[in-house]
């Protein structure tokens, strides 16, 4: 049996998931213009464990979404993570932020392509194939109207900028999913348990979220 609290805070949705072996029991978040994380994150955390009847010595790890995003989000959410596994002397678990987004399609057909705003037509993208596999690695693109232009597949868009990408992505295969905007920590739960088997934990004192690029806010 493990119980892992799932943190995400890598957009400005701060959000919070506590996981019974790999299965989500209660998520809180919110998505606010004013990244209200530093004032949230602890109050829902607080919030699921009275609501759950779980206790922080319950705890088996913390799980916290590295990546890529906005810097200051990043850094409040790892600040916590690494806080509470310091304390409680449990391990800490990194999950890609984008693998996160690409978790909450439903499609099993085609490719996904998960993507963080970044500024002007650069996003924070990677591929994924229809079993959710990483077939490109994360990478700062600009995009254009050659994006993407060789795939024949369909194409399934997800993430916060999604008005600016249908701007020049606009061949038939592409499918943008507007219900998927934020990556959320409910969507972490099987990725961060499955490393929990493997073994797969961070160094806490010597982790630092993957920015992908030196240091911006991603307005």
């Amino acid at each position: 049996m493990a119980y892992i609290l799932n943190i995400e805070t890598a957009t400005k949705n701060c959000s919070v998931s506590l996981a019974h072996n790999g299965t989500t029991i209660l998520c809180r978040e919110i998505a606010e213009q004013g990244y209200s994380h530093a004032e949230k994150l602890h109050v829902f955390i607080e919030n699921i464990l009275q609501e759950s009847g779980i206790h922080l010595k319950d705890l088996n790890a913390i799980a916290v979404s590295k990546g890529p995003g906005s810097y200051t989000g990043l850094r409040i959410g790892v600040s916590a993570a690494k806080g509470l596994c310091y304390a409680l002397q449990i391990p800490l678990i990194a999950v890609d932020t984008l693998a996160v987004l690409a978790a909450a399609v439903s499609q099993n057909d085609g490719w996904v392509i998960p993507m963080i705003d970044a500024r002007r037509m650069e996003v924070y993208s990677a591929v994924f194939d229809s079993n959710r596999k990483k077939i490109q690695e994360v990478q700062a693109e600009i995009l254009t109207l050659e994006s993407y232009a060789s795939v024949t597949d369909t194409v399934y868009f997800v993430g916060d900028c999604q008005e600016k990408c249908k701007t020049v992505l606009t061949r038939e295969n592409f499918v943008f999913l507007p219900e998927i905007v934020f990556p959320s920590a409910q969507h972490m739960s099987a990725m961060s348990y499955d490393k929990y088997q493997q073994q797969l934990f961070e160094d806490v004192a010597y982790f630092e979220p993957f920015y992908l690029k030196d240091f911006m806010l991603i307005k």
